[in-house]
């Protein structure tokens, strides 16, 4: 969702020049997630909502905690790739977090946009204040500015220099925003910020209390800065010549990571004081159990996208994350909007699935009628360009 990922090779796991497949392929798990979660959400009747474990729509619910934090972490580590292949080329400095911000700032905008299009499409039941709402375009566009400021800040005269600063510096600002969103979501709100703002900050809304629905910036902009520090890290010279046994420690490092969140929720000495623990919502060891869910995934993707079957033939998993903003945009009216494929809260779990098929098929051919459109505009425009120019971009 945040944008074309540049690079020029990354071990077995490539689909095209500029595309990294084990990336996309997690996008579109992340749609596929989503896809689920949403519909099952929007459909689903009463009767069939268990929200325990011990039902079907409680695991869906379960499963639903994981795209968001992926998309973000994805939209870091796409930063680090971007920055480090800019630096190695003599970028300069304030050319890189330039660039990075003002992506950035379009993904936020266009969260703006699609926020004023629900609002529009929901009149006249739509509250205005929905237009303020932090949902996750808006977020994800605040976290690539920020890891920008961050790039821009550990920037060093030469790129190793300043790729070995991000990595460190950006799991430091990670664990700083897990460790003080338990406080900012209860003793230490920000109760003088007009709510606009302290939404961003832990989500509150037009609430009493903070949404635990919504995203800002703690805990999610936390992913992000995981990523970016994943992204330095792995688009290393020494990760690269020693691919197969760095993700086989990513993966160990997710298994200890979740380890090391249930031992510290089972401790029985805590930080934090049991009025303001929530771990499912806001406290650092649920942070934890999902970076390291997440790292264990990015490991089983480029495993995947190398040894498996991903990219033998078409592949619709792929395809969706090469065009993720288009969907995530387009399924939500679909799904939960005025053009609702199937009537909201009356479905049965079959009918619901039989809906979630149609919405997956739906979006995968949008995603291919997407990608063959780039692909006849750019050949059209490369068939008007006149001979010398051509001849210049080539070389």
């Amino acid at each position: 969702m945040a944008g074309q990922i540049q690079l020029a090779q990354s071990g077995g796991a490539l689909t095209k020049p500029g595309r990294v497949a084990y990336i996309d392929w997690l996008r579109g798990l992340a749609c596929v997630g989503m896809f689920q979660a949403h519909c099952y959400n929007s459909w689903l009747r009463p009767s069939d909502r268990n929200p325990g474990l011990d039902g079907f729509y409680g695991w869906s619910q379960l499963i639903a905690t994981l795209p968001a934090p992926l998309f973000i972490l994805l939209a870091g580590l796409s930063i680090a790739m971007i920055t480090r292949r800019a630096r190695q080329k003599g970028a300069p400095r304030n050319a890189i977090a330039r660039t990075t911000l003002l992506r950035g700032a379009e993904i936020w905008g266009l969260g703006l946009l699609f926020r004023g299009q629900e609002y529009l499409l929901g009149l006249p039941n739509s509250p205005w204040t929905d237009l303020l709402r932090v949902d996750v375009l808006n977020i994800l566009g605040v976290s690539m500015m920020l890891v920008g400021v961050l790039c821009w800040l550990t920037g060093a005269d030469t790129p190793e220099i300043s790729n070995s600063r991000a990595t460190p510096w950006g799991l430091t600002v990670a664990a700083a925003i897990a460790i003080a969103t338990p406080w900012l979501w209860t003793t230490h709100r920000l109760h003088w910020l007009p709510w606009p703002i302290a939404s961003y900050i832990n989500g509150v809304h037009i609430y009493a209390q903070p949404q635990t629905w919504l995203f800002p910036i703690f805990p999610w902009v936390a992913f992000a800065f995981v990523g970016v520090s994943l992204g330095f890290w792995l688009f290393s010279d020494f990760a690269r010549k020693n691919e197969a046994a760095v993700f086989g420690v990513l993966a160990l490092a997710g298994i200890a990571s979740a380890l090391v969140s249930v031992l510290l929720d089972a401790a029985p000495v805590r930080l934090y004081p049991a009025a303001i623990y929530d771990y499912w919502h806001t406290s650092p060891d649920f942070f934890l159990m999902r970076c390291g869910i997440l790292l264990v995934l990015v490991s089983l993707a480029y495993a995947w996208c190398r040894w498996g079957w991903a990219q033998n033939g078409f592949s619709p998993i792929i395809q969706l994350g090469t065009t993720s903003l288009l969907v995530y945009w387009v399924h939500i009216e679909f799904v939960y909007g005025r053009f609702s494929i199937l009537p909201k809260g009356h479905c049965s779990l079959l009918k619901a699935t039989g809906g979630l098929l149609i919405i997956f098929t739906a979006m995968v051919a949008l995603s291919v009628l997407r990608t063959r459109w780039k692909k006849r505009r750019a050949t059209v425009l490369r068939s008007t360009q006149p001979p010398a120019a051509a001849t210049a971009e080539s070389g």
